[in-house]
């Protein structure tokens, strides 16, 4: 493909959706800065003045494609809430192959760079805003005796979710979700209201 002269965001659009297609076509291991430029009529100079590792590349054309969860459910159950709000976290990088994170964090362990933009990436998709304000409201309906937990708790829902979808690939199923919710999350935050869904009954 020949290079075509375009500047700032049109040119970043074409990179990044370049990147995205090579990522879902091709997976993480085959992502190359000459591929990505070959496919958006650029070069690989160009390419390196904005994202200098190949980790940082797609990490940028991930969250452009499936950008972090924002929106704090309120059902009116804690229970309930943290389902929806995991949820949102899936079908949010649910177009994110899980051998693409995978590939990621694999990186990590030979480049700091690596490691630095995905701590990033990590840390802006881990929305502990709005685990807070979901604790926040369950305290206000004497769910939980307090909303003041530590920050690695307000992050471990989402990481859980994360390895899931990293170990098992996407979509992350319901019944994982709600394991999350129940076997982890729920007694954790110290939920006193509600109960969990009875288990279905042995066979026979």
């Amino acid at each position: 493909m020949t290079a075509t002269r375009r500047r700032g965001q049109r040119l970043d659009d074409a990179i990044l959706g370049a990147t995205w297609q090579i990522l879902q076509e091709a997976g993480y291991a085959r992502l190359t800065f000459e591929a990505v430029a070959a496919l958006a009529g650029t070069s690989r100079p160009v390419l390196n003045r904005r994202w200098p590792t190949r980790a940082e590349l797609a990490l940028a054309a991930m969250e452009r494609a499936a950008p972090p969860v924002v929106a704090a459910p309120d059902t009116g159950s804690l229970r309930s809430d943290l389902v929806e709000l995991l949820r949102q976290a899936v079908n949010g990088f649910g177009a994110v192959r899980g051998e693409v994170l995978a590939g990621l964090l694999a990186e990590t362990a030979r480049d700091p760079d690596a490691t630095a933009a995905v701590r990033a990436w990590i840390a802006r998709s881990t929305t502990g805003d709005t685990m807070a304000a979901i604790l926040a409201g369950a305290a206000e309906r004497g769910e939980i005796r307090t909303a003041d937990v530590p920050a690695r708790v307000l992050r471990l829902p989402f990481d859980l979710v994360r390895n899931e979808a990293i170990r098992y690939g996407l979509p992350v199923a319901d019944d994982a979700i709600a394991s999350i919710v129940d076997d982890v999350v729920l007694p954790l935050v110290g939920h006193t209201c509600g109960e969990r869904p009875a288990a279905a009954p042995p066979p026979g």
